[in-house]
């Protein structure tokens, strides 16, 4: 979501049509973080630690950070099923991908924050579609399209009866979704 709205505001020739999935705005969502919003997405604060706290901290032990990571993220038990955890586990045992994912959260928190507030005004002007899981967390402390009604022009979307992983809890519905909205 987050390297799709940049591409969107830097490059809005390239870009006719626009997807976020269970994402507000990164600048809204920092902007509006408080106590629950750090407790439950406690990631964002512990990868933009310097290198390479997070990264010992998360190869001391990867596969119980993944598990912890992804299953308090799903509200569908089961969802993840055990062959993508697999994958999902293999990534993260290489350490240059663990740093890969700390440095994308670091950027999130320093330049991509300067990048949108200097495009604070600037308004993405393809369709954009959000869809979001209900039950998660952007759904519980978010009006996740009024987020995005504040940066797009034409900003529509809904809520699915799941968590953060759509693809993964309501596949069949998010891949419905995505098709008709890219088909229009």
């Amino acid at each position: 979501g987050r390297v799709a709205h940049r591409l969107a505001l830097d490059s809005p020739e390239a870009v006719t049509r626009i997807a976020v999935i269970d994402i507000a705005p990164t600048a809204t969502m920092y902007a509006r973080t408080d106590q629950e919003f750090a407790t439950r997405y406690f990631w964002w604060f512990f990868l933009i630690q310097p290198a390479p706290l997070p990264e010992r901290m998360i190869g001391a032990d990867p596969e119980y950070f993944l598990r912890t990571h992804i299953d308090g993220q799903i509200k569908t038990p089961g969802a993840t099923e055990p062959a993508a955890f697999a994958e999902y586990l293999r990534c993260y045992m290489d350490p240059a991908t663990r740093h890969a994912i700390c440095e994308d959260y670091r950027a999130a928190a320093t330049i991509d924050l300067e990048h949108d507030a200097a495009d604070a005004h600037a308004r993405i002007a393809a369709p954009l579609l959000a869809i979001w899981g209900g039950l998660g967390t952007v759904g519980k402390l978010y009006d996740v399209l009024a987020t995005w009604r504040d940066k797009a022009s034409d900003a529509t979307g809904r809520a699915f009866d799941c968590g953060h992983t759509l693809q993964e809890e309501r596949p069949d519905e998010t891949a419905e979704e995505l098709k008709e909205f890219f088909a229009r």
